[in-house]
């Protein structure tokens, strides 16, 4: 299979397989007539503009183009965009995107979930869409609470949390979702926040790359029922102090002077450390073991004061779309054509009247 290449760059062996757009798009190509109906103030505003403004670089005409969603604020995403949607089901998004990205290798399939939807209900479809690898993107908004329901914890919330169903704070200890994908063996996993638009860009670029399951988890803010939880990671007074930006090849450093950077500890676990200290790790995305990768989702602004953003691990492995369709091409060369309705009555049949 070929390698191809669209006018703004983007690389992918599947892309291959999906027809181009006749002529150039912009955001307005991709924006519905729909009234987007989000509390004001929310971050799935600034996330819609964002991948508005990122589906024209993929260069592939819109009617290949399909978003796949489950339940939750965020699954309102289908509407908005002038694409080919499916607002589905509680948590079985990645369970319809499956059949439907293995189906019809010509689409560009995309699935938008949020933390309950993906990591409660859907937790089972989640990892295993991941860990077949199919050719799905996986766009996980992460606003540590139920939001549609009216402020729930959710799998995210921290312990203690005081919410409507936990007035005297959560005994549940959170899911780290980047570590949970990692070991479910995702082959591609991403951070972003929703403000940060640059940011957030290149890392859908980089998810439309891989081919295979792509995995990038939204901090996404819910000004109702959670507002500023990510406040520090945004505040332009401390958002460098608290952010890692990972860069493949290059060292970890941070911090408004870059004078911080992440070494190995004597005790094996990573720390931070000056930045012109001995030991100072160079990221390595494209990692065959995910070990590093792991170990960098651990750190979090309460354990090290720095939590981590952009792509922690993008490997290329088979994908489950090319190697199902390949058995069935080897078994049409091999059989011929089948015959469903032969199949549907051949063997232990018998007539109910």
């Amino acid at each position: 299979m070929t390698v191809t290449t669209n006018q703004t760059g983007i690389t992918n062996r599947l892309l291959d397989l999906i027809p181009a757009a006749s002529q150039p798009q912009t955001r307005k190509d991709y924006t519905s007539d729909q009234e987007v109906r989000w509390c004001p103030g929310c971050g799935d505003y600034a996330i819609l503009a964002t991948v508005q403004g990122f589906l024209p670089e993929l260069g592939i005409a819109r009617e290949n183009i399909a978003f796949i969603s489950g339940i939750g604020c965020s699954s309102r995403f289908p509407y908005y965009l002038k694409t080919y949607g499916m607002h589905s089901i509680h948590g079985r998004a990645p369970a319809i995107a499956t059949g439907l990205a293995v189906s019809r290798p010509d689409l560009s399939v995309w699935v938008v979930t949020g933390d309950g939807d993906a990591l409660s209900i859907g937790g089972n479809h989640l990892l295993h869409a991941l860990r077949r690898n199919v050719n799905i993107k996986i766009l996980m908004f992460n606003n540590r609470i139920y939001g549609l329901t009216k402020g729930q914890y959710s799998p995210t919330s921290e312990v203690g949390k005081i919410t409507k169903s936990t007035p005297y704070g959560s005994l549940d200890r959170p899911y780290n979702p980047i570590s949970l994908v990692l070991g479910a063996e995702a082959s591609f996993v991403a951070r972003s926040i929703d403000s940060e638009r640059a940011h957030l860009t290149s890392v859908l670029r980089a998810a439309a790359t891989h081919p295979g399951s792509a995995f990038v988890e939204i901090f996404q803010n819910c000004n109702i029922f959670n507002d500023g939880a990510f406040d520090t990671l945004k505040d332009r007074s401390s958002k460098d102090d608290a952010t890692l930006r990972l860069v493949h090849g290059e060292p970890l450093v941070f911090g408004v002077e870059r004078d911080k950077g992440i070494r190995r500890a004597p005790g094996g676990e990573l720390e931070v450390c000056a930045a012109t200290d001995d030991g100072v790790l160079v990221h390595d995305a494209h990692a065959a073991e995910p070990g590093l990768a792991f170990e960098l989702s651990r750190l979090t602004g309460d354990s090290a004061g720095v939590t981590p953003i952009g792509v922690f691990r993008d490997i290329d492995l088979p994908t489950y779309d090319e190697q199902l369709n390949g058995q069935i091409s080897d078994a049409r060369a091999r059989q011929g054509e089948g015959d469903l309705i032969q199949l549907l009555g051949s063997g232990d049949t018998w007539t109910v009247s």
